[in-house]
């Protein structure tokens, strides 16, 4: 039997809870959950809609790679809140957020939704990873729009990228990409690089907007093709371009290989069947009372037991 993969973007997900739910949801000590309780609402929305077979709830044991940050010194730089070294650099992340994401992972692990991660890697490649290895559909649940790469119509893999808060979803298949973006999954990938990312710290080429670089895609087919083009005096490029282009070669050498998802993450074993009970009732009774998850656990766990 073919099983549905789910794939969740977990902390792009608890971000989105946390800012669209408001702080006055709180733990019985006056503690903020907002994050928790929206991200687990979320959750029982999503297996109710979706009823995915498996579930991962994809980590971020690592969200600035050093491997990344030696090929783009400016790759999430914005972002760092403390450099540490011989370990991942802290994120800036809201007072309120931080002290929930440990509570988030404990009713996960307790409700038995596996949690997977790497270190020195992202969540965005344990997601790549996952999806080229799975062998029926694959639903990405994502706020981040790099993972349209991923997009492929032919394996039956798909974003689900919440429009507004997490309660409405867009579908992103192939279709969409082309009439948005003028490209496809793996084209999704050359268009940013190209066009850049000021949230990711990448720059871009400079003068190449997002317009510009699916037209050069939409003639010359890929970035490898783009770059012969600059090379060949015929091509069909402004003076403009073929000089910006060329410019940014260094730029370009590079950003390819921080810019596409890695596919290749070691894993640990793991089980990602969706569990119809949780795994440890016991743990959750406490983390439910201690941090009053109250209805949003509730939820969540009559949407498992489907």
């Amino acid at each position: 039997m073919t099983r549905r993969l789910m794939l969740l973007d977990t902390a792009s997900l608890y971000f989105r809870a946390y800012f669209g739910v408001p702080e006055s949801v709180k733990a019985p000590d006056g503690t903020p959950v907002n994050a928790v309780r929206g991200l687990l609402d979320f959750i029982a929305r999503l297996v109710q809609d979706h009823h995915p077979d498996d579930l991962v709830a994809c980590m971020d044991f690592d969200w600035r790679p050093q491997w990344r940050v030696e090929l783009i010194p400016s790759y999430k730089a914005h972002r760092v809140a403390e450099e540490i070294e011989g370990a991942p650099d802290e994120e800036e992340t809201p007072d309120t957020l931080s002290p929930q994401v440990p509570v988030i992972e404990a009713v996960l692990d307790a409700v038995g939704i596996a949690r997977v991660g790497a270190m020195g890697y992202e969540a965005d490649d344990v997601i790549g990873t996952l999806a080229g290895q799975a062998r029926g559909p694959v639903d990405i649940v994502t706020g981040d729009r790099d993972l349209y790469q991923l997009v492929d119509d032919r394996r039956g893999v798909r974003v689900l990228y919440p429009v507004k808060g997490v309660g409405t979803l867009q579908a992103v298949d192939e279709a969409v990409l082309r009439e948005k973006y003028g490209v496809d999954g793996p084209g999704y990938a050359d268009l940013a690089l190209l066009r850049g990312d000021p949230s990711d710290g990448l720059p871009g080429v400079p003068g190449i907007g997002e317009k510009t670089a699916a037209k050069l895609l939409a003639s010359f087919g890929d970035l490898a093709g783009i770059l012969a083009a600059v090379d060949d005096p015929a091509a069909k490029l402004s003076p403009a371009q073929r000089k910006r282009l060329e410019e940014a070669r260094p730029y370009l050498a590079v950003a390819p290989k921080v810019v596409r998802v890695a596919s290749d993450v070691p894993l640990a074993p793991f089980d990602a069947a969706l569990p119809c009970a949780p795994r440890d009732a016991e743990a959750l009774g406490a983390l439910a009372e201690r941090w009053g998850l109250g209805g949003s656990l509730q939820r969540l766990l009559t949407a498992l037991e489907r």
